[in-house]
């Protein structure tokens, strides 16, 4: 079973809009593959699969920057974001983007990289990015691996005949965060090694020692090195840690992030509250009446809040403030600003957009923030194990879905809930939005991802409610995630973040066209 950090996977990265698969994913595969390549690439040829969702939108999305800005070793936030295919010449790479049949190609999302170094140095890599921001690289040089971007990972290959030196030499690397994984083939044992530090250049010439024909290839974090073990795995366990300690779910999560990070809970709340703060800000942007930027939709979302605090709506409605402030973010997320994936990049509205809210009526200190968005990522965090974020895999009941179902854990733990009462509410938000489809039009994370984004804000409220009232949840957390993630799996590509179903092949969308 996977380990799943809420910093690492599920409340960030902090990001560039639209898509935190296409973005933040193109992003940290590129990272990853600058740091084994050892610097920026001379020529880079990245292809997509044509029956993946990459192929389809890969532009429209900005994986293209994205990658091109982690080739180029740039922050992704960083404004060059929007000028990076354009630098990548000036910068000495040849970029090209590629669409044809990839063999085993089994994501959605799998990237093929071909790359040369300034040295001449040729790399193949494998890459998919797999929902949220998070990657997995695949195949180094055609061997297989598994590098996630958690703690600094190598493969290290030796002739058999002096694998049992090499393997001393790792046993005595006090760097090391787990034994290495061992795989002797076709006369030549590898090693993969998952370290809390990079080797330094007198440890890997121990290898090239023993073994003057040894190869290692390295990967660079592209978050929080993973140091410890989690508190829990399930949404039972967590309730039932939370139930033994007398604490609320935020607390649990605070515990477990900290031990699993190895670093203190007071630098866990600054960071969830520093990730917070980017929150506001993209709402207090999106609101602007002068926003400009999407492709689709014109900006509303300062208008309905406008109208909403004069009165000239249906009702006055803290419901209303969270879907205008959800929208403000998807704003800001569709024209590739600043946002933070609350779990996705799609989904990046709801969670600012109700809790900002409640901050407001409720008066809440900046501790009750932190533990209310600590809560709601130990929800995401149990989806991220069971399941996935990724809509090309699950539909959006992975994405806005999950993102509902964690604002409305958020309310509950805010206003004083117990964890169980928590996932029950984030349970039945899951309930009521289970089979959700990604159909979004011509692949911009616009229309239907604006309302829906606002939509599962105002839904947040009536499910915590609902069981802070007394509605009891029969089918546990746990078990609707199952649910969930089996029905989403079930759904027709079509139906799955490639804009070829639903809404966005009815004539009215065909219409529309990009601004």
């Amino acid at each position: 079973m996977k380990t799943v950090s809420i910093l690492n996977h599920v409340l960030g990265p902090v990001m560039r809009g639209p898509s935190s698969s296409h973005t933040a994913g193109a992003f940290h595969i590129g990272c990853m593959a600058r740091s084994i390549l050892g610097g920026t690439p001379s020529r880079a040829v990245l292809a997509f699969d044509p029956t993946g969702s990459y192929a389809a939108t890969y532009i429209q999305q900005g994986a293209d920057r994205g990658f091109a800005m982690g080739l180029m070793n740039r922050p992704l936030t960083d404004e060059s974001f929007f000028a990076a295919l354009s630098d990548a010449p000036a910068a000495g790479m040849r970029l090209e983007y590629q669409v044809c049949p990839l063999a085993g190609a089994d994501h959605p999302n799998t990237t093929d990289l071909d790359l040369t170094g300034s040295d001449g140095r040729r790399l193949h890599l494998v890459a998919r990015s797999i929902g949220g921001g998070e990657v997995e690289i695949t195949r180094v040089d055609d061997r297989p691996v598994l590098f996630n971007g958690t703690s600094y990972e190598s493969l290290i290959e030796v002739s058999a005949a002096h694998a049992a030196a090499v393997e001393a030499v790792l046993t005595e690397d006090v760097e090391l965060l787990e034994h290495p994984a061992i795989a002797p083939v076709n006369g030549v044992v590898r090693f993969t090694t998952r370290r809390r530090q990079a080797f330094a250049d007198d440890f890997r010439a121990k290898f090239l020692a023993l073994d003057a024909a040894a190869r290692v290839w390295e990967s660079a974090p592209v978050y929080f090195v993973q140091k410890g073990a989690p508190l829990f795995s399930s949404a039972a366990q967590m309730v039932r840690i939370a139930e033994e300690r007398g604490c609320s779910l935020g607390r649990v999560a605070l515990v477990h992030e900290a031990r699993l990070l190895g670093i203190s809970e007071a630098d866990v709340l600054a960071e969830m509250l520093r990730r917070y703060d980017i929150m506001v800000r993209s709402v207090e942007r999106g609101l602007d009446p002068a926003f400009t930027g999407l492709q689709l939709l014109p900006a509303c979302a300062g208008a309905i809040f406008k109208a909403e605090a004069g009165g000239r709506l249906s009702v006055r409605s803290l419901h209303t403030r969270a879907a205008a402030r959800a929208l403000a973010v998807m704003h800001v997320d569709g024209a590739m600003g600043v946002v933070c994936a609350a779990p996705t990049g799609g989904s990046a509205g709801v969670i600012p957009g109700t809790l900002v809210t409640l901050a407001e009526e409720r008066k809440l200190t900046r501790e009750q923030i932190g533990l209310a968005l600590l809560a709601a990522g130990a929800v995401g965090m149990i989806l991220a194990i069971r399941g996935t974020f990724a809509a090309e895999v699950a539909g959006c009941q992975v994405e806005i879905g999950a993102s509902g179902a964690m604002a409305a854990a958020a309310v509950v733990d805010a206003v004083g809930g117990t964890a169980q009462q928590a996932c029950d509410a984030a349970a039945i938000a899951f309930q009521n939005t289970m089979g959700s489809v990604c159909d979004l039009l011509h692949g911009m994370v616009e229309i239907p991802c604006h309302t829906r984004n606002g939509v599962a804000a105002a839904s947040a409220f009536v499910n915590a409610d609902l069981v802070l009232g007394g509605y009891k949840n029969f089918i546990p957390l746990d078990e609707t995630i199952d649910a969930v993630y089996a029905v989403g799996r079930a759904l027709p590509v079509e139906l799955r973040c490639t804009s070829k179903g639903g809404l966005a092949v009815t004539p009215s969308a065909q219409l529309l066209k990009l601004s």
